[in-house]
């Protein structure tokens, strides 16, 4: 009988609130993890941002039958970008500063834990979102959560986790100025000023801070959510409602749930895809591709 093919797990050595080398602590966890399973796996460290989508592109065309990816937002999507529209599973070891993803399809934050349940879990389907030709499994968006994002992944902030983005966060909010938007979906076109727009495939971009609450992984639509321009101190206070679940209550948030999305303004915007942000044009289109990626969980 042919042996079936090895589990690759694939680690960020830095990913996390410190940003400490921990690659060596973390594969002692991983090898005790499976071999309590009594499976057959490969242990690879990246070195680079990029490297865990060369790596997991290695694993597939290997004939690895799971994947298991142990990091950030950012490592996250760089694996699940390479496993989308394939039929290797996407296993989760969540170890970022906001694991959004992670949280919304109930992973355990322990990593043996989160590899033990991978390694027993049944593939199951949820779907790839996808703007300007990259995909992303948790969301996108323009506006002020693209800046922090911009600020949060600069080389010169050394304050990571939720502290470190909530101080972003308040510093922006007294600066940020918000931008007019075109949006088209479907047959509809609006005009708004807006602080933010984002585009969500899970509920949460990370910490339990729920900007879509009724976004589903696997329903073949994306969510809209528009939170139009308000004061700062305006903003401030309505922000407790996105740990509550009640993101629907701030006045001037608009939902809707969509296959497709363009977004325009009269400048290049800076977005985001899962955190990482991105430097576009003048046009942001964004579209689902419903049950593309096969996740353990």
């Amino acid at each position: 009988m042919a042996q079936p093919a090895p589990v690759v797990i694939i680690i960020n050595p830095i990913s996390g609130a410190a940003g400490k080398n921990r690659g060596h602590a973390r594969a002692q966890v991983a090898r005790a993890a499976v071999a309590d399973a009594r499976v057959d796996a490969r242990i690879v460290l990246t070195e680079a941002a990029g490297h865990a989508s060369a790596l997991a592109r290695d694993a597939a065309a290997s004939g690895a039958r799971a994947v298991i990816a142990w990091g950030g937002d950012g490592t996250i999507n760089e694996v699940a970008s390479v496993l989308a529209f394939g039929p290797v599973p996407l296993g989760i070891v969540p170890a970022g500063s906001g694991n959004g993803l992670a949280r919304d399809l109930g992973i355990d934050r322990r990593p043996a834990r989160a590899i033990a349940a991978a390694l027993k879990a049944s593939p199951r389907t949820i779907d790839v979102g996808e703007i300007e030709k990259r995909l992303f499994v948790n969301m996108t968006g323009a506006g002020i959560d693209a800046h922090i994002a911009r600020r949060f992944n600069a080389p010169d902030n050394t304050r990571r986790g939720f502290l470190g983005y909530a101080r972003i966060t308040l510093d922006l909010l007294r600066s940020y100025v918000p931008a007019t938007y075109r949006i088209t979906t479907g047959e509809s076109r609006s005009d708004v000023r807006a602080v933010l727009v984002t585009v969500a495939n899970s509920s949460q971009f990370g910490n339990g801070a729920r900007i879509a609450p009724a976004a589903r992984l696997d329903d073949g639509l994306l969510d809209l959510v528009v939170v139009g321009d308000r004061s700062a101190f305006g903003t401030l206070c309505q922000m407790p409602r996105l740990f509550t679940g009640r993101a629907e209550r701030i006045p001037g948030c608009r939902f809707e749930r969509v296959t497709d999305v363009t977004i325009e303004t009269d400048q290049p915007m800076t977005f985001h895809v899962d955190g990482e942000p991105c430097e576009g044009g003048t046009r942001l289109h964004a579209r689902v591709h419903p049950g593309a990626l096969n996740v353990l969980a």
